[in-house]
């Protein structure tokens, strides 16, 4: 007879399976960006084992300066950090100038969209 599909249960390991940065400092230094709201919202919409907000010792959030580091013990994947910041910056009205970089492995930055000023003067 055939095992039912079984979840299997993710228990916290000793030691972190990785550690992601997500640097806000460009905009933050210009006043449109709030890192403490952004933290909040991470702490209750992190998903652990399908239920969100309940992190426990699977995953810490923790600010340091214009910074974020999400240091986790279970699988999750890197993008699914990406998809929760953009979803952020979408809720708060800031998709249309914030992009989500990564500029290393285990980093990701917001930087503002380059916005190209035309100097043409039309007659």
């Amino acid at each position: 007879m055939p095992v039912a599909n079984q979840k299997k249960k993710v228990t916290a390991s000793s030691k972190p399976l990785k550690k992601i940065v997500i640097d806000y400092s460009k905009p933050a230094n210009d006043g449109v960006f709030d890192g403490a709201a952004f933290e909040k919202f991470l702490h209750d919409r992190f998903k652990v084992d399908g239920r969100p907000g309940q992190l426990g010792d699977s995953v810490k959030i923790v600010k340091n300066g214009n910074t974020i580091i999400v240091t986790y013990y279970v699988p999750i994947a890197k993008t699914y950090l990406k998809y929760l910041t953009k979803k952020y910056l979408k809720k708060n009205e800031l998709r249309d100038w914030i992009r989500v970089v990564a500029p290393s492995k285990d980093k990701y930055e917001l930087r503002f969209y380059n916005v190209e000023k035309e100097d043409d003067e039309e007659d």
